[in-house]
Parts: structure tokens; C-alpha cells; sequence
């Protein structure tokens, strides 16, 4: 892998301004998933470290909130340009570290920057509001401050974009942010945090912590009295003890959490296209993501067509090395992954679900899944219930509206669905009964920078992006002013 500037492949953490390394001299590995090779070793951070990244933190929030909303919209429009310009090396670097093809790498390095792009402007829109008097010699002002110090917690499958949805808002807000990256992608963190620095963000602003002690530095971060926000995104599991250690000194908390996605085609869907937005729905980054559509639920009279076409298209998308011309779908994240997806397809087939296509790992490489259609499902299957989190198309039947939305919303989580159709009372019908924060209609792609991205029920609370995802990081202020004499004369 040959880098335009090779000074973005970065491998020490960076605190308060500086790239430093763990004082007990402890590293861990950064594997390639597709080879499981070695690529770097990062500092094994600790609770000392994660601590001064919390004090330098705090000491420049004091002056990075003083900064006026024209000055910080600057360091962040500077922040987004170098991205664009190095999407390239950026995209690179995400695919070793990753996995995913490199077109969709540096896709989403132009979907993650876009969210900085956003909030740059955005940080000049943090309005307050004027409220009418309660007392004629009262006056009521409300203002919008930002939370403070902020701890940001990010996963492995978007190892880009899920830190500067986080970040870019905190920043335009006035806050200062530390971020925990996924153990198995630093890199891309670091690289940000390098063109960061570039762009101006001053010292202590924007921090960056890698470890593989994630329970230590989870524990340093949730208990700290400064730090007042935290959010994350990764399982519900995860979220739920987060949420428990946050309470004791009641942060204010955002979560992005587990889903498990319907996918609905009914009878006058058009099934071309429902088979594209399946495509596009299902094997993005391998099926690696907590929006991918999980339960394909299909009318029965439709559901010969649409499977069918649907494993034509399967068969179709070429797997390998990220980094080859033409590749889709590229390795999974982990064995611990690739286990579990055969897991969940060997559960299936067990309980009567038959293998139309895939169900297996790659002869060239043991960690490519390959795309995988399971037909005759039914509830008694872990893949009803499972986040799949993996290649994997099981499709239900179902023959009736009432039918199939009760299907979609037997299920804890929340995150997102989509569904294919026509009739647009159906549709406005559908898209109000479904337990999700988010729907998709006719379309499988529904993550934008313009839109609000979360969920309701185990799929966790808060939104990132559009105009709302600023709020997650402000605090808002009442003011009230008394002693405005309503009756002297001017």
C-alpha cells in the first residue's frame, strides 16, 4: 500500500497536542483482516494516560468554547478540505485496517467528512430563543451552551465516519472531545487526528486514545466527574453498561445500538428495484453494519420472483481482497465473526432453511464469508432474532399487511427498516406502525448527513447528523430576567 503522505500512517496516540506512547511501554497489534497480517502496533493505553487526555481536555474547553462560531466553523471547514484532499490515502488506510473495497473506503471517507462539512456550518445556527414573560417585569431568554468535556466511543465498521459524526458536532458546539477508537481499526482515528492538527484544532481539543484494555478506559471515562457526555456507538450489550456507569455521575448520554432491520417487499412492489435496494441494503461492508436489513419478509406471491432475481444478483458479487480491482464484498472483520455467521446459517439449515447460495467461507480465504441466501425461514431460528452482522439474506413469507408488520416489530431493537411498495396509503400506513427510528421506502440507502441517524427501543437514544445531531452536544440555559418596570414612561 503506497500513500501520497505517508506521515498520515500515524501509530502513536494523540494527547493534548502531542503523539505520545504508553508510559509502561505497552503496544498491541493492528491486523489486516484479509490476511490477518500485522500492520502496526499502537499504544496499549491505560487509565493514566486516558486521565491526562480527560485534564487536557478540560483545560481547553475553557478557551475552545470562547471561540467565537465563525472561528471554529474555520478550523473544521480547513479539517474537511484535507480530508477531501487525502480521501485517497485515507481510503487506503481504511482497507487495511478493515476490509472493505477500497471504492467504498473512500466513499466513506467523503460520507465522514461530509458530516464536518455539515456541522462547520452548522456551529454559526446554535440559536437561542426569546420567550413571552410570565409577570409584566419579567423578561425570558433561553441560550444554548455546550456540554463540556465529551468522550466518544466508536466501532470497528465505520471507523471513519463514526468519529466524525461524533466529533464534528462536539466541536462546532464548543465542547472538547476524547475518542476511544475499535481496538481492530486505530489507524484511521490517528490519520484524522494528524490532518486535525493540520487544520488548526488546537491542543487538548480533540484527543485520541487506542487500547486493548477497553474496560479499564470505559471505566476512566464513564466515572470522571468532567467528562459530561459520553456516546457510542456498538451492541446494545455494551450501551446498557455504559449507560449504568454513566448514571453515577449523570452524564448526558447518547447510543447508537444493535439492530435487527426488516426488509419488506410486498405484492405490488416493483421487484427489480426491490432487488437492487436488497443489494445495496444487505452486503454493504460484508453485511457489516447496524443498519443492514436482517429479515426479508416477502408476499407470497411474489416471493418465487423475487428470490429467484434476487440470487442471480447474488451471484454476481465478486469477494476478495479489498484492495482488488472489481471486489464487492471483502473479508470479515475477525475469525470471532466468521464463526458467528456460521453459527447463525448452521442454526437455520438445522431448523429446515434451505441453502440457496453461500453458506461457507471462501476456498481462497478462510475470513471472506461468502453471500449467502437462506429461503423457508421461520421464527424459531436464531437468524430471526440474531444481528446477523454478516452476508446473509434469510427471507420469510408472509401474506398479509397486518401480518408482516407485526413480524417487523417482534424484535427489541429499533435502528432501522425499509419496504418496497406502491400503494402510498399503504405506505403512509407501514411507515407509522413500524416500532423503528428510521424507514426506508423504496430505497435500501438511507444514511445522509442531511437526515437524523438513530434509534428508538434497545436500538439506543439521540440523533447524529442534520440539524439535530448539534443538540446532542448543548445544554440549554434559561434566563430570566426580573425588575423590568413594564410601567414607566419613555
Amino acid at each position: 500500500m503506497e500513500l501520497t503522505d505517508k506521515s498520515l500512517f500515524k501509530t502513536s496516540c494523540y494527547i493534548n497536542g502531542e503523539w505520545v506512547n504508553s508510559k509502561e511501554g505497552k503496544d498491541f497489534h493492528v491486523h489486516n483482516p484479509y490476511n490477518q497480517e500485522i500492520i502496526a502496533d499502537v499504544p496499549d493505553l491505560g487509565k493514566e494516560e486516558t486521565e491526562e487526555a480527560i485534564k487536557a481536555a478540560e483545560v481547553a474547553f475553557h478557551s475552545w468554547k470562547k471561540k467565537t462560531a465563525g472561528e471554529r466553523s474555520s478550523i473544521l471547514r480547513k479539517w474537511f478540505d484535507l480530508m477531501m484532499e487525502y480521501k485517497e490515502d485515507l481510503g487506503k488506510i481504511l482497507t487495511l485496517e478493515q476490509g472493505k473495497p477500497l471504492p467504498e473506503a473512500i466513499g466513506e471517507i467523503a460520507y465522514g467528512a461530509s458530516f464536518v462539512e455539515w456541522f462547520a456550518e452548522e456551529a454559526k445556527r446554535i440559536y437561542g430563543d426569546t420567550i413571552p414573560g410570565h409577570q409584566g417585569d419579567k423578561r425570558i431568554v433561553t441560550i444554548k451552551q455546550p456540554v463540556g468535556v465529551v468522550a466518544a466511543i466508536t466501532p470497528w465498521n465505520f471507523p471513519n465516519a463514526m468519529i466524525t459524526r461524533k466529533v464534528a458536532p462536539a466541536l462546532a458546539a464548543g465542547c472538547t472531545v476524547i475518542v476511544k477508537p475499535a481496538k481492530n481499526t486505530p489507524l484511521s482515528a490517528l490519520a484524522l487526528a494528524e490532518l486535525g492538527e493540520r487544520a488548526g484544532i488546537p491542543k487538548g481539543v480533540l484527543n485520541i486514545i487506542t487500547s486493548n484494555r477497553t474496560k479499564e478506559i470505559g471505566e476512566a471515562l464513564t466515572s470522571s466527574p468532567i467528562v459530561r457526555k459520553l456516546s457510542f456507538t456498538g451492541s446494545t450489550e455494551v450501551g446498557k453498561q455504559l449507560i449504568k456507569d454513566c448514571a453515577s455521575t449523570v452524564k448526558k448520554v447518547s447510543m447508537e445500538l444493535g439492530g435487527n432491520a426488516p426488509f419488506i417487499v410486498f405484492k405490488d412492489a416493483d421487484i427489480d428495484k426491490a432487488v437492487a435496494g436488497a443489494i445495496a441494503s444487505k452486503f454493504r461492508n460484508a453485511g457489516q453494519t447496524c443498519v443492514c436489513s436482517n429479515r426479508f419478509f416477502v408476499h407470497e406471491e411474489v416471493y418465487a420472483e423475487f428470490t429467484k432475481k434476487l440470487s442471480d444478483e447474488i451471484k454476481k458479487l465478486k469477494v476478495g481482497n479489498g484492495f482488488d480491482e472489481d471486489v464487492l464484498i471483502g473479508p470479515m472483520i475477525d475469525q470471532g465473526a466468521v464463526n458467528f455467521v456460521n453459527y447463525i446459517v448452521n442454526d437455520a439449515v438445522k431448523k429446515g432453511a434451505q441453502l440457496l447460495d453461500g453458506g461457507k467461507t471462501a476456498s481462497s480465504n478462510d475470513h471472506i464469508y461468502l453471500p449467502t441466501l437462506l429461503t423457508d425461514v421461520d421464527s424459531s431460528m436464531s437468524v430471526y432474532h440474531e444481528e446477523i452482522f454478516g452476508p446473509v439474506v434469510p427471507i420469510f413469507k408472509f401474506s398479509s399487511t397486518k401480518e408482516v408488520i407485526q413480524l417487523a416489530n417482534d424484535t427489541p431493537f429499533g435502528l432501522a427498516a425499509y419496504f418496497y411498495g406502491r400503494d402510498y396509503a399503504v405506505i403512509w400506513k407501514v411507515s407509522e406502525a413500524l416500532e423503528y427510528g428510521m424507514v426506508g421506502i423504496n430505497t435500501g440507502m438511507i444514511s445522509t448527513t442531511v437526515a437524523p441517524f438513530g434509534g428508538i427501543k434497545e436500538s439506543g437514544f439521540g440523533r447524529e447528523g442534520s440539524k439535530y445531531g448539534i443538540d446532542e452536544y448543548l445544554e440549554i440555559k434559561y434566563l430570566c430576567f426580573g425588575e423590568v418596570d413594564d410601567d414607566e414612561e419613555y
